[in-house]
């Protein structure tokens, strides 16, 4: 199959490495030329460049921009695909994106691969990246079905974990695994300021906990913005549990402290169970 991704970073090169790995002739457009020879250098693509023009012919291109970028680009794109070519993205927002998208263009559907590093660019793209990972299609009543499909069998090509969910039910869950946790992280950090002793002392714990607030700010930025309502509502159920522990602290109510912990404790095992 001939496959476009446009947008050659972290995503769209693991993408176009994983599925010109499966066989597919994968064209890439990016907006620097010294990127698309190095997707053509990391295997990420067999034809790349700055030209929208390289995925006219494409079966299926995947929209691998900035969240504001996926609308705009879809109206660029109308004017050079095929009507029969499959769209799809993978913005970490749907609601805002997928409605107006399918109007735009017919054969697209919304998607979210729930995987990812804090590096970023073409140079970070790995093989692999999606394997076991979810991978979320959030299909309308107005989807085509033959899109899809396609759509549904390409994410089981990359061995990830296909989930198909609508959309306000995406933008409600990954307000709270995954927008949520970036703002908290990013409170801890701001937390710190710049705390010289704190810092001194800061390693594996302080790490982990604040890896996805020290993110891409642009993307954090388009996350709050695409998902506004929904993050505001987990902010605010997640300071009604932090106050609920400030104040089971505060009391020297340790029986509530350590119950909580262990709840939280199990949970995580429940999550990640092979994570130990």
């Amino acid at each position: 199959m001939r496959l476009g991704i446009l947008g050659l970073g972290l995503i769209g090169g693991s993408l176009g490495r994983d599925l010109s790995a499966l066989g597919h002739h994968v064209c890439g457009v990016t907006t620097q030329e010294s990127e698309a020879q190095t997707a053509i250098s990391m295997g990420a693509a067999a034809e790349a460049g700055t030209d929208l023009a390289l995925l006219s012919a494409c079966e299926v291109v995947i929209l691998c921009v900035p969240i504001p970028a996926i609308l705009p680009m879809i109206e660029c794109l109308t004017q050079i695909l095929d009507p029969s070519t499959v769209l799809t993205d993978v913005g970490s927002v749907k609601a805002s994106i997928v409605h107006d998208a399918e109007k735009l263009w017919p054969h697209f559907v919304g998607g979210h691969p729930m995987a990812g590093t804090t590096s970023r660019g073409m140079a970070a793209a790995q093989r692999h990246l999606f394997r076991g990972r979810p991978y979320v299609v959030t299909p309308t009543e107005n989807t085509d079905h033959h899109a899809l499909g396609v759509i549904i069998e390409m994410v089981k090509s990359l061995d990830a974990t296909c989930i198909t969910m609508d959309c306000d039910t995406h933008d409600r869950s990954v307000a709270r695994i995954s927008h949520l946790p970036v703002f908290v992280s990013a409170a801890l950090l701001l937390n710190l300021g710049d705390d010289p002793d704190a810092s001194k002392l800061a390693s594996s714990g302080f790490f982990d906990t604040s890896r996805v607030g020290g993110g891409n700010p642009a993307l954090g930025l388009a996350m709050a913005q695409g998902n506004q309502a929904k993050l505001v509502a987990e902010l605010r159920s997640y300071r009604q549990h932090l106050e609920k522990l400030e104040q089971a602290v505060a009391e020297s109510d340790w029986q509530t402290v350590s119950a909580a912990l262990a709840w939280s404790n199990q949970r995580r095992t429940q999550l990640f169970p092979e994570k130990g």
